[in-house]
């Protein structure tokens, strides 16, 4: 285990949990921005206005909930979208979330894309 965060397995993921994580905006930016990199972003690489220590908060929301994983890699915490998982457990949640519509409306996704 070492320093990787614990996660939830797919029959542990709960949907109150997720669509509680997902309500907040810089959490579904986060979602977003990942699902939009196509890659898996370090924590600092992601384009959110928020503290250091609101920004872990948001990570450790959208883990508990099973959104993210977290690995290091050195001394970078990355973070992975679990969409297959997601896709898995509730189909098509995520499609409505990072629909080209959605990332659209997010200032951050587009923020990011400009860097």
């Amino acid at each position: 285990m070492g320093r990787t965060p614990p996660h939830p397995e797919v029959p542990q993921f709960d949907l109150q949990q997720i669509l509680e994580a997902l309500v907040d905006p810089v959490r579904r930016s986060i979602v977003t921005q990942l699902e939009t990199a196509g890659e898996d972003i370090k924590c600092g690489g992601f384009g959110i206005q928020v503290s250091k220590s609101t920004a872990t908060h948001h990570f450790k929301v959208l883990r508990e909930a099973g959104l993210i994983r977290q690995y290091y890699v050195g001394t970078s915490r990355m973070n992975a979208l679990r969409r297959a998982e997601m896709d898995e457990a509730f189909p098509g949640l995520l499609d409505a979330l990072t629909t080209p519509q959605a990332r659209r409306a997010d200032p951050a996704v587009q923020a990011r894309s400009t860097l």
